[in-house]
């Protein structure tokens, strides 16, 4: 491992943990501020008591997604100097708007809603939580207009070797930013229901507070339901961005060596080895690359090694070709998830239509573990992308290993030392989160949570009060 092998290696690590808690609280402040509103409508105080519940585990993951991003920010000074000289005046707009605007946004609201309980009317602590929504959503905008760049630069010029930003509303409008920020908001509801749909099948099934959690059951199985299949459409368009934006990191994640003829099939499963070629052990689907590349059954696909022999020529030498294989299976990886989430998410739907979801015990413990997908799938998603960018940090503009900082400042020591710290830090951190999150889960609720008062919205507004779908 060298110096910048082991920088690599510690912000993957921390990125990936601290990446574990932002879609949760993206997604379960929209779940939140749904069951606190259904409560503002109806009156009926079990929504109440059920927004409360979700607060408390959102509140311990809020805490420890600070801490841990917190962390992973002093590392581009650290591991990432010269990265950070060059990129600093695009780089650091973005990031100054997320922690002066929406970062202290979302806190402010954060605040005014966990200690607002007795304090504000209903309605003022609905908008509460609703800004906190807000908050976090544009918290992820900015964070990703930053990123956005990193994979597709725009509105800038190169002046002494540093990278100046030209126009702030080119940045605004890149096309990468507007297929990243909507397949990651979407990903992130998506997590946040399936994070409230698991551990309310958990209390269902070990019938606790049945009455109370088959209303957060209901109101997350219809979320996750719709953006489980929203999170395709948009995210088969982030893929087909990448025809003509990073066309490398097309061809790694479909292990495809070569050009394609215009009707390039999609592997589902392959293995792949390394001599550069898929193994006879593979399941395509005909003309299903060309389909999500063009929308159409005509185009081919460009393969590695024409990429990098055109990138070598505009570039000069060097291997241009991200690691194939880790791209290749975080790629199907984050499909199969979310494939399994989505037909989890209509299983339920159904069941509830039956009225059968609290009978259906082997239902309610398959639900349960399924907590993990949402993680596999973001983590997956993720690696995907940033390892599919390598070699470049910044595509076309800076190299990987141009980024890091000075072997003589940072030597690898000093990298694998913090990298040993922050292992034990976060190890620590996710022993804490995991212990609250057991102890809030196994209290429940009330024994006898709210009252009857009012109408059950959700399944009025869904099923109508015969019952048949709307």
């Amino acid at each position: 491992m060298t110096q910048l092998g082991w920088a690599e290696l510690q912000f993957g690590v921390t990125t990936v943990f601290h990446f574990f808690f932002v879609p949760v609280t993206i997604g379960l402040s929209f779940l939140i501020a749904i069951l606190e509103t259904i409560y503002v409508r109806t009156k009926n105080s079990i929504y109440r008591d059920l927004a409360k519940f979700w607060g408390h585990l959102f509140l311990i993951n809020f805490a420890v997604g600070v801490v841990t991003g917190l962390l992973q920010e002093f590392q581009f000074g650290l591991d990432w100097a010269t990265y950070s000289k060059f990129v600093g005046a695009v780089f650091g707009a973005p990031l100054a708007v997320e922690a002066l605007a929406a970062f202290f946004l979302e806190s402010t609201f954060i605040g005014a809603w966990a200690f607002g309980w007795d304090r504000l009317s209903a309605r003022a602590h609905a908008v509460a939580i609703w800004l906190v929504v807000i908050g976090t959503s544009l918290s992820a905008f900015w964070i990703l207009t930053a990123n956005s760049w990193m994979q597709e630069p725009v509105g800038y010029r190169i002046e002494h070797g540093r990278a100046i930003m030209t126009s702030f509303g080119d940045i605004l409008t890149n096309p990468q930013l507007w297929v990243e920020f909507p397949h990651t908001e979407l990903a992130a509801i998506l997590t946040g229901s399936f994070f409230m749909l698991a551990i309310s099948a958990y209390q269902i099934w070990r019938k606790k507070n049945v009455q109370a959690f088959s209303r957060s059951f209901k109101v997350s199985t219809i979320i996750a339901a719709i953006t489980s299949v929203l999170v395709i459409f948009v995210g088969d368009a982030q893929a087909a961005h990448l025809v003509k934006a990073q066309p490398m990191k097309l061809a790694a994640a479909e292990a495809l060596w070569n050009t394609s003829s215009k009707h390039a099939p999609w592997s589902v499963v392959a293995t792949i080895n390394a001599h550069k070629h898929i193994d006879p052990f593979q399941v395509q689907i005909p003309e299903m690359l060309t389909l999500l590349a063009y929308k159409k059954f005509s185009g081919s696909v460009q393969g590695i090694n024409q990429v990098q022999a055109q990138m070598v020529h505009r570039y000069g030498p060097g291997n241009y070709t991200p690691p194939v294989a880790v791209t290749f299976y975080a790629f199907r990886t984050m499909i199969f998830a979310g494939t399994a989430m989505m037909a989890l998410a209509y299983y339920a739907l159904y069941l509830l239509r039956k009225n059968r979801f609290t009978q259906t015990g082997w239902f309610l413990r398959i639900l349960t573990w399924a907590i993990a997908l949402p993680y596999l799938a973001n983590s997956a998603g993720w690696i995907m992308t940033e390892v599919g960018r390598q070699p470049w940090v910044v595509y076309g503009l800076q190299l990987t290993a141009k980024g890091a900082s000075p072997q003589a400042s940072v030597p690898s020591l000093d990298i694998e030392l913090s990298l040993f710290g922050f292992i034990v830090f976060y190890g620590a951190m996710a022993y804490a989160a995991v212990h609250l999150w057991k102890k809030v889960i196994g209290q429940g609720l009330d024994p006898d949570p709210g009252s009857e008062q009012g109408t059950d919205l959700t399944k009025d507004l869904l099923f109508g009060s015969t019952g048949a779908v709307k």
